[in-house]
């Protein structure tokens, strides 16, 4: 029996009984989709998080108070330590209002000159903040797009010079930073930047600050930069030797490495968990297909009668049970990929379908079937013709 021949014949078998070839396909279709979902979600929220968290730039570094809190331990421990008392940055929410219109959820930052180039916040119109109102504390301040669209629009055509009270406090508009878009759903332009000193006559000077350094070289220039720092930083912060540090120093790299874990891991428990679904999926093919066996032993009686060989029997219900896995695969595949559009879509961001994804989704699929279909098709190729052809139809 040729190939095409026994495709064309296994086609014609699964047409036949439609609806039990869907229903058998349910726990195959499930299984590769959970796989591709889950792989394309992790590869677009990787690229996501990479793109976004670069935006401080590759050889920006974080000197701060605390670090990542995973726990009461930790929070404890970042509680004891010394205040940082060195610093660029400062950050609340805030209330912004103008007019009669406000905003609520507003990120406050406190900025030295120097922050708009460490974060990569480019100016789209006006000026950013400059040395000279850092030194005199003035009341400007620089303001993300979400406050010209949302508070700004009874104002005249040029936001700049425009007065907004920031937790009651006034300041003027000198500059509008870049739109920046959504992360996750949530708007990253919703925010207004005052000078830092400003900011300390506000709220007062007994708060950590978060300092940020770039080394402006590859990973080892960043690496020497890192280990001054810590050196100049335990020094100051009388750290004895051996103790651990009283502060964290934090690279992209650092929350990328933590979020490859986080999304390696949960992709291994979506695997573990699909391969139940296509175990199942495989059981349910193997059992029907032990069916279709017993349904045409007296065709397979006439197929051997006629000439037919014990592997041409083996590869026909062998590329019957591949097909019907396969076929899951495709629909787990489209369903996959198009439950993540949704989602992507929902959260406002590109979706990043993986080629490999969708091979090792069919790979799985036709793996699946094969290796379930071996044994109702060794049954049906082991019949004896003479036995085969007595068996009422």
């Amino acid at each position: 029996m040729q190939f095409s021949e026994a495709v064309k014949l296994a086609l014609q078998s699964l047409w036949a009984n439609k609806l039990r070839s869907v229903l058998t396909l349910i726990g195959v279709v499930m299984g590769v989709a959970s796989v591709i979902m889950v792989i394309t979600l992790t590869n677009t929220a990787n690229n996501y998080m990479g793109t976004k968290l670069s935006g401080y730039g590759a050889d920006v570094f974080t000197i701060a108070r605390e670090g990542l809190i995973f726990g009461p331990d930790d929070y404890a421990k970042f509680q004891k330590r010394k205040l940082v008392k060195i610093g660029t940055a400062l950050s609340r929410n805030v209330n912004v209002v103008h007019n009669g219109h406000s905003t609520t959820g507003t990120e406050l930052r406190g900025y030295t000159d120097t922050m708009f180039s460490l974060s990569n916040t480019n100016i789209a119109i006006g000026r950013g903040l400059t040395p000279s109102d850092i030194d005199h504390a003035t009341h400007t301040v620089v303001v993300g797009y979400d406050i010209v669209d949302n508070i700004l629009t009874d104002s005249s055509s040029d936001p700049i010079g425009q007065e907004i009270r920031v937790d009651g406090v006034p300041y003027t508009i000198v500059g509008i930073g870049e739109r920046q878009g959504k992360t996750f759903g949530q708007s990253q332009d919703n925010w207004v930047a005052v000078p830092f000193s400003a900011y300390q006559h506000t709220y007062g000077t007994n708060e950590s600050l978060t300092v940020y350094a770039r080394a402006n070289g590859d990973s080892k220039v960043m690496e020497r930069a890192e280990d001054q720092v810590r050196v100049i930083m335990r020094t100051r912060r009388h750290d004895a030797p051996g103790a651990e540090d009283s502060f964290e120093v934090q690279t992209n790299d650092t929350f990328l490495d933590i979020w490859k874990q986080i999304s390696q891991l949960f992709i291994f428990i979506v695997l573990a968990l699909a391969s139940i679904s296509l175990v199942v999926g495989g059981i349910v093919i193997m059992n029907i297909m032990l069916v279709s066996v017993t349904e045409r032993t007296r065709e397979i009686g006439v197929r051997k009668a006629l000439g037919a060989r014990q592997k041409d029997v083996l590869m026909q219900f062998l590329i019957e049970s591949a097909l019907m896995a396969l076929l899951g695969g495709v629909i787990g595949i489209i369903l996959g990929v198009g439950v993540a559009e949704l989602i992507t879509l929902i959260f406002d961001i590109s979706v990043d379908v993986s080629i490999g994804s969708v091979l090792l989704g069919m790979f799985m699929a036709t793996g699946t079937g094969i290796f379930f279909g071996v044994y109702p098709a060794s049954k049906a190729a082991k019949l004896d013709p003479i036995v085969a052809l007595r068996s009422e139809m």
